[in-house]
């Protein structure tokens, strides 16, 4: 067959899945997961050793160097921020080389610094990226209620709903008695009418200590055993997680939760409506969004980091909502390489 009977569209994308030139691509995917891979190898050292503040610094200082290697031309919308009151990766920061589609970024150097330093499960490195201007801002509104499950109740809850009728609407979109559901909560002082109520429906519930990124995805994806997340976590996570969202097809509803008058007043002023629930499109407009996690400690979604004498052996998950891929990727490292951010 000559070449010009081929079909010119035989090798063309799908419009779906086409991209232009100023946009971030599918190549953008696997620089993100050698950011996360970064800072999981540079906090895993402090697996353990009770300070988590030593462990968020070295992987703020990996994922911070990385980022700064990566071809876009970034902006941090959801950072460190003031609630950690951190010098770097802070909200305003530019990251990337400086060049190709202009970015906004969502950073989470470490998902759950108390379980790092203690050494409990499901501790994650995480990073997201959109297109610019497409990522919500919060103004500095550190909480938010949170409603999270699948893609066959995405369309059914609503967060306004009373907690019993959200839940009996999973379980009827799901196909399963209400006494089936497991409902994934923090393990707040702050929850405890919240875990009443979802205990009177007739559901379980499953308690994290931390990491309510990890959590989020739980409960929209298949074969995890928790059909939703509820109650109060990180504003920012809730956004981070929305990315990971919008590849997963579930959703994410959030309502600001202000902790002060002060916070009250600034998101007044900002114009948010507080009693607004807000969807995974109002988290994230962008129909072109990246996640990407490694594990720092093992948890129900990665393998945390291991050493060995010459290696490091990591595992990550990255996420396209233009494509809808998710991929898994081991990846084995030259634990020479690494020395610079072993623990000192």
């Amino acid at each position: 067959m000559s070449p010009a009977s081929i079909s010119p569209n035989y090798s063309t994308l799908s419009p779906a899945l086409a991209v232009g030139t100023d946009e971030p691509d599918r190549n953008l995917a696997l620089e993100l997961v050698r950011v996360t891979e970064a800072a999981a190898i540079a906090g895993g050292h402090w697996v353990g050793f009770g300070d988590k503040n030593k462990a968020d610094g070295a992987a703020v200082d990996a994922m911070r160097s990385f980022l700064h290697t990566v071809h876009f031309n970034g902006v941090v919308v959801i950072g460190e921020g003031e609630k950690d009151e951190a010098p770097m990766l802070f909200n305003g920061e530019q990251v990337g080389d400086g060049t190709g589609p202009e970015c906004d970024v969502a950073v989470d150097p470490i998902d759950g610094t108390r379980l790092t330093a203690l050494g409990i499960n499901n501790a994650l490195a995480v990073l997201a990226v959109a297109e610019r201007g497409s990522m919500f801002d919060p103004s500095a509104v550190f909480y938010m209620e949170k409603l999270v499950t699948g893609p066959e109740a995405a369309d059914m809850v609503d967060l306004r709903l009373p907690v019993k009728q959200n839940l009996h609407l999973i379980a009827k979109a799901k196909g399963v008695k209400v006494n089936q559901l497991n409902v994934m909560i923090l393990d707040r002082d702050r929850h405890r009418p919240l875990v009443q109520e979802i205990r009177d429906a007739g559901a379980r519930t499953k308690f994290i200590m931390d990491g309510d990124v990890a959590g989020a995805i739980a409960a929209a994806r298949s074969g995890t055993g928790v059909d939703a997340l509820m109650g109060i976590g990180g504003t920012p996570e809730g956004i981070v997680a929305a990315c990971a969202i919008k590849s997963l097809g579930g959703v994410i509803q959030g309502r600001l939760w202000p902790t002060s008058d002060d916070e009250k007043q600034k998101a007044i002023d900002a114009g948010h409506d507080l009693e607004r629930v807000l969807s995974t499109n109002d988290l994230v407009t962008s129909d072109n969004c990246y996640f990407a996690a490694t594990g720092i400690t093992d948890g129900d979604l990665l393998k945390g980091v291991r050493y060995s004498k010459d290696k490091v052996l990591t595992q990550s998950i990255v996420m396209r909502s233009k494509s809808g891929t998710i991929r898994f990727v081991d990846a084995e490292h030259h634990a020479n390489k690494w020395e610079t951010y072993a623990r000192k």
